[in-house]
């Protein structure tokens, strides 16, 4: 299938659940009540990737108040993966960091997510932490890119 540029503009909370829940990795996504409860009163950004139709998602927040920026949710929908939209979303959020002066962009994964540690890594993301679980694939794996 041919597909245009990926487009990504600013979304709602609406948009990216509606989006979570059409991610098959996740399997419990966030409801709204938890996004407002995140992003309420601090700074935030919500992502929608767009290519014949929204593709994928990406929020974001200002979680520590130190200077870095919680790269919280985000997915791709099966049929768009491999089209550049994970990249695209990446970007532009690297690109709003940087612009309104963060320093870090933070971000966790499960150990499951092999493909979204590849991800991370790729695109210049060290490991800082892991949080062991007993279910070793639930272990969450810490990450930072410094801007």
């Amino acid at each position: 299938m041919q597909r245009s540029k990926v487009k990504v503009r600013r979304g709602t909370i609406e948009e990216a659940v509606s989006l979570s829940r059409l991610i098959p990795e996740f399997e419990n996504p966030a409801g709204a009540e938890t996004y407002r409860s995140r992003l309420e009163g601090r700074d935030h950004l919500i992502l929608i990737a767009e290519l014949d139709q929204p593709c994928g998602f990406k929020v974001g927040y200002n979680r520590e108040a130190d200077g870095s920026f919680y790269s919280w949710m985000g997915g791709v929908l099966p049929d768009y993966r491999r089209h550049r939209v994970a990249q695209a979303l990446a970007d532009e959020m690297e690109t709003y960091c940087r612009t309104t002066g963060y320093a870090y962009i933070r971000m966790k994964t499960r150990n499951e997510h092999k493909a979204m540690l590849q991800f991370a890594l790729h695109n210049g993301f060290h490991l800082i932490g892991f949080k062991a679980y007993s279910d070793l694939m639930k272990s969450r794996i810490l990450l930072e890119k410094k801007l």
